[in-house]
């Protein structure tokens, strides 16, 4: 079954169903602060890709990861992305070139065990989890990883404050749990605007939500 992505029926999303492929790229190239572009993409190819993928997953699971990191891919080649050349040369369109990638994602990932992925499709669609990836890199390393430790692996406050201590940077549960507010807070505000409206709806990031991890 194909999982449907509401981000699709967005009005930021919606309002680009005219512009070509091409238009799309261009568009998505030339303005890195948004995402509303990339989206629009992948609603428009994402059936498509993942119909070509869940033939090739033992398991629904894994489905759902080897589509998220093809559309990660994706998301980093269509930065160089050349469709004018690439079709002067060989004939190929945007969804030829999306299609040669998912079958070398498909080829060459080597997935993990089930009990392995915490990643979870509908906590975190592709175009999210992208540019969240994007605005983790640009955290400060402590907060990121403290992000990460309580979203990636569950940890409680006072397991991160432990783990902290033990690397040599002394600090409270209390203190962790401060420090976290402030780096979701970061994340969120890292995220392009048009992301936040497509995917927050309004709401601020909490420690309830979870990042799209492996």
């Amino acid at each position: 079954m194909i999982p449907s992505f509401p981000e699709c029926n967005h009005s930021l999303v919606k309002s680009l169903a005219h512009y070509s492929d091409q238009e799309l790229l261009t568009l998505f190239q030339r303005h890195t602060d948004a995402g509303q572009y990339f989206t629009a993409i992948f609603c428009r190819y994402s059936a498509m890709v993942y119909t070509l993928i869940r033939h090739s997953a033992r398991s629904p699971v894994q489905a759902d990861y080897l589509f998220a990191t093809t559309w990660r891919h994706i998301f980093y080649e269509l930065s160089e992305l050349d469709l004018r050349h690439l079709g002067e040369e060989s004939g190929f369109t945007l969804q030829s070139w999306l299609l040669n990638i998912t079958a070398i994602c498909m080829n060459q990932t080597e997935l993990p065990p089930v009990e392995a992925i915490h990643y979870n499709l509908q906590a975190a669609p592709p175009p999210l989890w992208c540019y969240m990836e994007r605005a983790l890199e640009h955290m400060p390393p402590i907060l990121r990883l403290m992000v990460l430790m309580a979203q990636t692996f569950g940890w409680s406050e006072t397991r991160i404050a432990a783990y902290l201590q033990a690397e040599g940077d002394a600090m409270s549960p209390t203190e962790v749990r401060v420090r976290l507010q402030e780096g979701y807070r970061l994340l969120e505000e890292s995220l392009p605007e048009d992301v936040r409206a497509i995917y927050l709806a309004g709401n601020t990031w909490t420690q309830d939500n979870q990042l799209a991890t492996k």
